[in-house]
């Protein structure tokens, strides 16, 4: 959960917020729309490939399209357990960010003296994805928008300016503005707002659906054979390549990449880095003319407040607002389930907190309200490695920041099957992995701790505790 700013729980119009959530449909916006495409057949036959791409998710998807780009002539085969995009890469806020690195702060305190290069390979990245998207007429309401980070407390002001001169001093601060309270407000109108760092090229907001299916269609058009509801149940070595197991049929491959991020990871050693936080988010009803005059957001910059109980928000293309995060959940066992998908408790917060911030928006509805889980590290950021002699690749932990950095984490997977250095496989990002979450209870008692003290860090003007400093010296952090 680190970054952004606790809201007060009762907004100023009393609980006349419990009706805007009385039509919201407990699904994913962006998965109920009707061009959603038809599924892939599943595959009930065995199959032989060069690469076999396990995960049909942002991750598995750019690593399927960049092998092709790579190697036209290369046999590739993706499997997807569901649906392609039906879980993070379809529910998430599509805030699409140059960072590899969960924001510039969280980058510097790990790698700094790789972090101008780790920046250098992050804004290359997103041109990528800006370019593909023309390329393949990907058709994902790309907007290279921008985010604002607003303050929302004093405390939070002050930092956002100590933050931003820091970033001119280390030559860091290209295309990034810091916003008085006049000028926060002159882009998006909320009495809560303080302050802000605009960072005006280095995010994108898109329909992050669209996004998935469009690469699907993409995959599929440059030879790629994709197979929906079909999971992978098993890997094995077999001969000079990799077998994998499927309910109906088997796929037998030169060299494999794992893209299932938070679902149970093949290497089953990779398992213990990863656990699932659940995060919640609501969609309201298009905006009128009126209401969208009434907050502003001309230039339709992504938002997100800062602390540590976070919200994101920001505008689609049909003038609806996306209102997310704050709760972070772990489920006890780690444990990824359907159930966890819907949580009403979360919503009626959200919605509460949504007309604090924007109390000109007062009876306006609420159409969906969704959550789903994200793969979170201790280091808040992707890490990568090969199994079974370099003949498998993984890629994982992207943390709420996957949408630009999976895209990127499928060229570190083609570089590691490849055997091949580059400047991205000599990244210490990239050769080094961050620390395991420990076994229960322990994990679910470190993590709950965590959160009360990010939560209290919040009420008591962002001052840690014991407990974080500690967990920020040792290099361990909870995060979605």
């Amino acid at each position: 959960m680190s970054r952004h700013n606790n809201r007060t729980e009762n907004n100023r119009g009393g609980n006349n917020w419990a009706k805007s959530l009385s039509d919201a449909q407990p699904l994913a916006y962006w998965l109920d729309d009707p061009a959603k495409p038809r599924p892939e057949p599943a595959l009930t036959a065995a199959e032989t490939c060069d690469l076999l791409v396990v995960g049909g998710g942002y991750s598995g998807l750019w690593t399927a399209l960049l092998a092709k780009e790579r190697d036209p002539g290369r046999e590739v085969v993706l499997l997807e357990g569901r649906e392609v995009g039906w879980a993070a890469s379809g529910r998430n806020g599509g805030f699409c960010a140059a960072s590899l690195t969960h924001g510039l702060s969280n980058g510097l305190t790990r790698w700094p003296d790789e972090i101008h290069k780790l920046e250098e390979l992050g804004a290359r990245n997103l041109d990528g994805i800006e370019a593909a998207v023309a390329r393949y007429s990907l058709d994902c309401d790309f907007e290279r928008s921008g985010e604002i980070d607003v303050a929302t407390e004093p405390y939070q002001a002050a930092e956002l300016r100590d933050w931003h001169e820091e970033l001119k001093e280390r030559g860091l601060a290209d295309g990034v503005e810091y916003l008085d309270t006049d000028a926060v407000r002159e882009q998006v109108n909320s009495p809560t707002f303080l302050g802000g760092l605009h960072d005006r090229r280095g995010v994108a907001m898109l329909h992050p659906a669209k996004l998935a299916w469009g690469l699907k269609r993409a995959c599929v058009e440059l030879g790629v054979r994709v197979y929906e509801n079909t999971p992978a149940l098993t890997l094995k070595a077999y001969g000079a390549g990799m077998a994998v197991r499927t309910p109906y049929g088997s796929v037998r491959a030169r060299r494999v990449a794992l893209g299932t991020n938070i679902f149970p990871n093949l290497v089953k050693r990779v398992r213990s880095y990863t656990v699932p936080v659940y995060d919640y988010a609501l969609m309201t009803e298009p905006l009128t003319a009126e209401q969208l005059a009434s907050i502003g957001w001309k230039n339709r910059q992504g938002l997100g407040d800062s602390a540590n109980q976070f919200h994101y928000f920001r505008l689609s293309a049909d003038n609806r607002i996306l209102w997310g995060g704050y709760d972070a959940v772990y489920p006890y066992g780690g444990r990824v389930r359907a159930e966890y998908d819907d949580r009403p408790d979360t919503y009626a917060k959200l919605a509460g907190h949504f007309f604090t911030c924007f109390p000109q928006l007062e009876g306006v509805r609420f159409t969906h309200a969704w959550g789903g889980a994200i793969d979170t590290c201790s280091r808040f950021s992707a890490f990568f490695g090969t199994a079974h002699g370099g003949r498998v690749a993984y890629a994982a932990g992207y943390t709420g920041l996957g949408v630009g950095a999976t895209r990127f984490g499928a060229d570190v997977m083609l570089d590691l099957l490849a055997g091949e250095r580059t400047e991205r496989t000599e990244l210490e990002m990239v050769r080094k992995k961050p620390l395991p979450f420990p076994p229960e209870p322990f994990a679910w008692t470190g993590i709950a701790l965590t959160k009360w003290s990010l939560a209290r860090a919040d009420a008591h003007g962002g001052r840690r505790n014991l407990w974080l400093r500690t967990m920020d010296r040792v290099g361990l952090g909870f995060d979605s």
